[in-house]
């Protein structure tokens, strides 16, 4: 079973939720606390034995390439003023071993083609897309849940989407699956739908920021043509690899943040706040007396 080391993180997108913010700055540069949104899914890519990080990116993006870069000014003022603590911090924003590529995505047409534009990079072989709006957050000491999606490919041997139960009134927000009970947080698919309104969804399932993808699933984005909003969908890339091709939906183990909103995005940024190991305990303090 071939080993999945590419991760692709579709970043092309402009963030209009959050503007004026993100006018002229990526949304994915957008700090939880002290570290940008791509930092902590390349994090969670990179502790799940990723090594080769794909930004599918466009216009204005540029800050997120400069992340990841070597910052040579500025490692050299720090190692100036003998900041060690600091210039280490900025020299292991990722490992040595990690590799970044850049593609442009040449229009704004959708998710499916952002994942198509990887194509040249990945091939045939198996590989993870993720999100950076969603940020999950896993128990101190458990696997994340790209971790947890690798294990369970190499166990499966099928593709799988991360999936988590919401509201019906919110299943025209995200592509809802439809399946059977397979395993202990293993559903197996038998269909998914992109943003169908509450009366016409098969069930409440969502898929969310996190994938496990096979090289096959090409051939389908190349094939499936402009679907919901104009857009190439993922969403009927999969439900057409699904006719071919088992699909599993993983309830993963973690508290997902939609830090695509600014009330998930404020949320995650307390929990990380009130976890912070320099003013986690200051800052709860101060949050729990705002209470009262």
């Amino acid at each position: 079973m071939t080993k999945i080391t590419k991760a692709v993180f579709p970043v092309a997108g402009l963030g209009s939720r959050f503007l004026p913010a993100t006018k002229a700055q990526p949304k994915e540069m957008l700090t939880l606390v002290d570290k940008p949104l791509i930092q902590y899914a390349v994090e969670e890519a990179v502790a799940a034995g990723i090594t080769e990080l794909i930004f599918i990116t466009g216009r204005n993006k540029r800050a997120i390439e400069d992340h990841f870069d070597t910052a040579y000014e500025l490692e050299a003022e720090l190692e100036a003023s003998n900041k060690r603590a600091l210039l280490e911090l900025v020299r292991n924003v990722i490992p040595k071993t990690v590799s970044c590529i850049y593609i442009r995505q040449p229009a704004a047409l959708g998710l499916g083609h952002a994942v198509l534009c990887a194509k040249p990079v990945i091939g045939d072989s198996p590989f993870v897309v993720l999100l950076a709006d969603d940020f999950m957050l896993a128990e101190k000491g458990q696997p994340n849940t790209t971790e947890q999606m690798v294990a369970m490919y190499a166990q499966e041997k099928s593709s799988i989407v991360a999936v988590q139960d919401v509201p019906r009134a919110q299943t025209k927000q995200y592509g809802i699956v439809s399946g059977s009970f397979y395993k202990e947080r293993l559903e197996r698919m038998s269909g998914i739908i992109e943003k169908p309104v509450p009366e016409e969804a098969p069930s409440t399932l969502a898929v969310v920021g996190r994938y496990v993808l096979e090289g096959k699933i090409f051939s389908y984005l190349e094939k499936i043509g402009k679907g919901s909003g104009g857009e190439i969908q993922l969403t009927d890339a999969i439900a057409a690899m699904l006719i071919d091709h088992p699909y599993l939906a993983y309830r993963f183990n973690a508290t997902r943040y939609d830090c695509g909103s600014k009330l998930g995005y404020l949320k995650a940024s307390t929990v990380l706040g009130m976890m912070h190991h320099e003013i986690g305990a200051e800052f709860t303090a101060y949050i729990q007396g705002m209470k009262h």
